[in-house]
């Protein structure tokens, strides 16, 4: 991967608006536990996670919204971010803190025009020359990935491996989330290699007890940081 310059590393690892994203929990239902969206977001909010996102694909828009309304309760009680997966109408109609979004949906700078300045965008990219379209659009922060192999996307790429987070890490000026594969056996890797932080789905949500994992994890990022 050629090395991009596009600022230097800031010292924080915290957006400048106060966001901690250390834990950011993606939620993901899990049929064989009987896991909806909103007992992965509660299990995750529990255990300590920084940032709450609710990923849903298939789902009909009322079920979407439904859900995200529940979900929406349970940050603002907790005081934790809550991030939308792609659906900005989604996002508007909970009042969400912000949208993720990938290479395929609204460009960053239309979604920043409808959701205004004060609401978070996040960019998914998998390669260096997303990077730069992101940075330039306005994102407030990227998510590489996916980092190691990976069952919880259908349409995930090959893994891009630590060294990707290095190099992207080294020459953003936004924080950079770390996901895909991310579990207890090799956070610290991700973390050494300059993450700022780490996004799970089923490191949590197919856990045996999601608090705990979730708890663990923690742990394991605030161990490996000092």
């Amino acid at each position: 991967m050629a090395r991009i310059n596009l600022g230097v590393r800031p010292e924080s690892k915290r957006l400048d608006r106060g966001i901690d994203l250390s834990l950011y929990a993606i939620t993901a239902e899990f049929p064989p536990l009987a896991r909806s969206h909103l007992k992965v977001a509660e299990a995750a909010i529990d255990g300590g996670a920084s940032v709450i996102q609710l990923r849903e694909k298939t789902a009909p828009t009322r079920e979407f919204l439904e859900e995200a309304l529940k979900i929406r309760a349970a940050t603002k009680k907790a005081k934790i971010p809550f991030i939308i997966n792609d659906r900005l109408d989604i996002a508007l109609a909970v009042d969400a803190d912000g949208v993720h979004l990938g290479q395929e949906d609204l460009p960053v700078a239309v979604a920043r025009r409808i959701l205004g300045p004060k609401k978070i965008i996040g960019v998914s990219l998998g390669r260096a020359e997303e990077a730069k379209t992101a940075v330039s659009e306005g994102a407030d922060y990227v998510a590489l990935g996916p980092i190691f192999e990976t069952a919880s996307k259908s349409d995930a790429r090959k893994p891009v491996g630590c060294e990707a987070v290095r190099k992207i890490r080294a020459a953003l000026k936004i924080p950079v989330v770390a996901i895909g594969g991310i579990n207890g056996d090799n956070v610290r890797e991700v973390l050494e290699a300059g993450a700022d932080g780490v996004a799970v789905i089923s490191a949590i949500s197919e856990a045996q007890n999601m608090k705990e994992a979730t708890q663990s994890l923690l742990d394991k990022i605030r161990l490996y940081r000092r």
